[in-house]
């Protein structure tokens, strides 16, 4: 079935905002980090550069068409496979669903970009902006995230406490923890210092439940985020989806998607390709079978795939 959109995809289930439209603005994977957790693999371009990656008016088209279509959703998100602030139009993005819409809008961004004036008058047009700290210096930050080097840890902080001071909506900070690498307590006492800077409306506490770029990197458990959640002042909360329950169309999506790796192990990107899904979808779904020991990951050389695991006919 040929693809309705190239640059929208869902509503698709978020533990923090419910159903969620996502809006997708870079190629796959183009981001100023390569985070060693990204669901979505090792970044492919890492560029600090900002242009318009993909057409402004057809990713405005899009939306003109989904909008008319009356189907309901909770958010409206930037996200997908990068950095959204390196486009250079994703304001005009923003403002254009702000002037057709109430629907919320939500922007993931991992900061990077937040030093720049232009980069922050554009983000202050989303009612909630989620940015990310999971480093305490340029070491840890050179770990955990593998930025662009030509970005500067101070830089992040900076940029993500100037537009503290000017965004009038609820801005959340993701602290994505990593076990062995950025989760001792001591270590997640400097990041929580840092936080205490950025005075985010919220402190959220994520890890690798999803399959990560790096095969090294290993998850924490609910206890040990709930312990380390305590280090911050107030407490930050847990998002990592640990479970939860399925609605009926990604109980069938899930279905599909197990019945295909009985017969062949796929890639994520090869499971997003048959079931013209965006990859952010594939992800939540692979969680969920992962999760319930329905498949497992086999690494080849740089490539995941997924089969079904043993006694799954």
């Amino acid at each position: 079935m040929p693809r309705k959109y190239r640059y929208i995809f869902g509503p698709v289930p978020s533990r923090r905002f419910g159903r969620s439209l996502g809006v997708d603005l870079l190629p796959l994977k183009t981001c100023s980090l390569d985070c060693v957790f990204c669901q979505l693999g090792r970044t492919r371009e890492k560029s600090i550069e900002r242009k318009e990656y993909v057409s402004t008016q057809e990713v405005i088209h899009e939306l003109r068409q989904w909008l008319e279509s009356g189907v309901e959703t909770d958010v409206i998100t930037l996200s997908g496979s990068g950095e959204p602030t390196l486009h250079s139009r994703f304001g005009e993005v923003l403002e254009y669903i702000r002037s057709n819409s109430s629907t919320p809008l939500v922007l993931l961004t991992n900061g990077t970009m937040l030093h720049l004036p232009e980069v922050r008058k554009s983000a202050a047009l989303a009612s909630i902006v989620k940015v990310s700290l999971s480093a305490w210096d340029q070491a840890s930050y050179g770990w955990v995230n593998r930025p662009h080097d030509k970005l500067a840890f101070d830089k992040l902080v900076e940029g993500e406490v100037r537009f503290r001071e000017e965004f009038e909506g609820q801005l959340f900070l993701e602290v994505f923890l990593v076990k062995g690498i950025n989760s001792l307590p001591d270590d997640v006492k400097k990041i929580a210092a840092f936080a205490r800077q950025i005075r985010p409306d919220r402190v959220q506490l994520n890890t690798a439940v999803r399959p990560p770029a790096e095969s090294f990197v290993e998850p924490l458990s609910r206890q040990e985020l709930e312990d380390l959640a305590k280090l911050f002042d107030p407490p930050a909360e847990i998002i990592a989806e640990f479970g939860g329950k399925r609605a009926r169309y990604m109980k069938a999506n899930e279905e599909a998607i197990l019945s295909m790796l009985r017969r062949r192990p796929c890639t994520a990107e090869e499971i997003s390709e048959v079931f013209d899904m965006n990859l952010n979808e594939v992800s939540k779904y692979l969680t969920k079978l992962l999760n319930e020991g329905l498949i497992k990951p086999e690494r080849r050389e740089l490539l995941v795939y997924y089969r079904a695991s043993s006694g799954q006919k």
